[in-house]
């Protein structure tokens, strides 16, 4: 966290843009960029710069504009992913003024002011400045007003809400446990009975379950990758207990996850098919599974099988080759007769160390290969599979 007394080395930092000039075009050693840069410029002003360009440069492709944001690391971390960020704004009424509560950097604010008023609000007034200069560049002419305060010390009665809670809070990696995000559990569970409605913004990995009774919780993945869970509560919540989104096709499914049940089969199909993330920590693998009238290799795994290939974004399909004993001499003895140029090897409730095996499997000119490791009815099976055409390793 910062302070106020950050505001004025970040004023002095925009008001050199010439120190940002010289970082981008340095071609040397870090170490002799930094004494190239301390000869010219303030010590505290050149670390201050080398941070930001850092950071915009882990943001390059994440964030638009990004060589221009005003970033600290810990603020992009915990950034909403932009696609994520647009898909939650769009669900919040056109029009409507809604408080980003702990706004940080402003990506979740930038997309609010897409529809309508925003109040942004966040402890740190530094980061309130990063915010207000960030929206300058993604959305100069946004109706947004900034406050500097403890988000717990406000009203937010009949107001619509985002919230954002500290998953770090002074730690140096995020913690899991929502009694330990800032505000806690508590707090976010009382903002659910007292503001009109809104969105509170959890880690995938969070302790979510049975928190949050009478809301909706949306898993959503971006590229294959589960982003967030999202509480909806009050006036922006659905009949649904939980939702499962795929971005950046914007297929979503919602259901309670009791509705549905999916039996184990008594072998492996001759497709095989990877859930979305967002689908297996929602809950809703069996109502997928249902939906496309697939089943379960087994009740303690999450891959699903059938005997025709499904196109849907809410899971990947791989074409059987042959199913395996899950040792490893059986498989390496059955590649040999074909070795691939290339293995893809995928698992879920099977612990495999991947770089090892891969390179204890024969090597040669052959199609690339998927080999899974999974549990069919209760014993571990290695299946090898091919990518059908079309189908990348980013396809979702």
């Amino acid at each position: 966290m910062g302070d106020a007394t950050d505001i004025p080395l970040l004023q002095r930092l925009r008001a050199t843009p010439e120190l940002f000039d010289a970082i981008r075009q340095s071609s040397g050693s870090e170490l002799s960029l930094q004494q190239s840069l301390r000869s010219q410029f303030d010590e505290n002003l050149v670390r201050a710069a080398l941070s930001v360009a850092d950071a915009r440069a882990k943001a390059h492709g994440l964030l638009p504009e990004s060589e221009e944001l005003w970033l600290t690391r810990v603020g992009l971390e915990q950034a909403t992913a932009w696609d994520v960020a647009r898909h939650k704004a769009r669900r919040f009424p056109v029009g409507e003024q809604v408080l980003d509560l702990c706004c940080g950097i402003g990506c979740d604010t930038a997309a609010l002011a897409e529809r309508g008023p925003v109040t942004a609000v966040d402890f740190d007034p530094a980061m309130l400045q990063r915010c207000r200069w960030n929206l300058e560049i993604w959305n100069p002419s946004a109706e947004v007003q900034t406050i500097a305060a403890d988000v717990r010390s406000l009203n937010i009665a009949g107001f619509l809400v985002h919230l954002d809670p500290d998953r770090r809070s002074g730690r140096d990696r995020p913690v899991k446990r929502l009694e330990q995000y800032c505000p806690d559990l508590a707090w976010m569970q009382q903002l659910t009975r007292t503001a009109k409605g809104g969105a509170i913004k959890l880690g995938p990995a969070s302790n979510f379950m049975q928190k949050f009774p009478g809301c909706e919780i949306e898993l959503v993945s971006l590229n294959g990758e589960c982003r967030e869970a999202t509480v909806w509560f009050g006036s922006l919540t659905s009949e649904h207990p939980f939702r499962a989104t795929v971005l950046p096709a914007g297929d979503t499914i919602a259901a309670d996850p009791l509705s549905a049940w999916c039996p184990a089969v008594a072998e492996v199909g001759t497709w095989l098919f990877d859930p979305d993330p967002a689908v297996v920590r929602s809950g809703l693998l069996d109502v997928v599974a249902e939906k496309l009238s697939l089943q379960r290799l087994d009740a303690a795994d999450e891959y699903l099988t059938g005997c025709q290939i499904v196109e849907t974004p809410f899971a990947r399909p791989f074409e059987v080759e042959q199913v395996l004993s899950g040792r490893i001499r059986d498989l390496r003895r059955y590649l040999q007769s074909c070795p691939a140029m290339e293995y893809e090897i995928k698992c879920r409730r099977v612990t495999v160390d991947a770089n090892s095996l891969r390179r204890r499997l024969p090597a040669g000119s052959g199609p690339p290969r998927v080999i899974v490791f999974a549990r069919v009815q209760g014993r571990t099976r290695s299946i090898v599979a091919r990518r059908p055409a079309g189908h990348s390793t980013n396809s979702g």
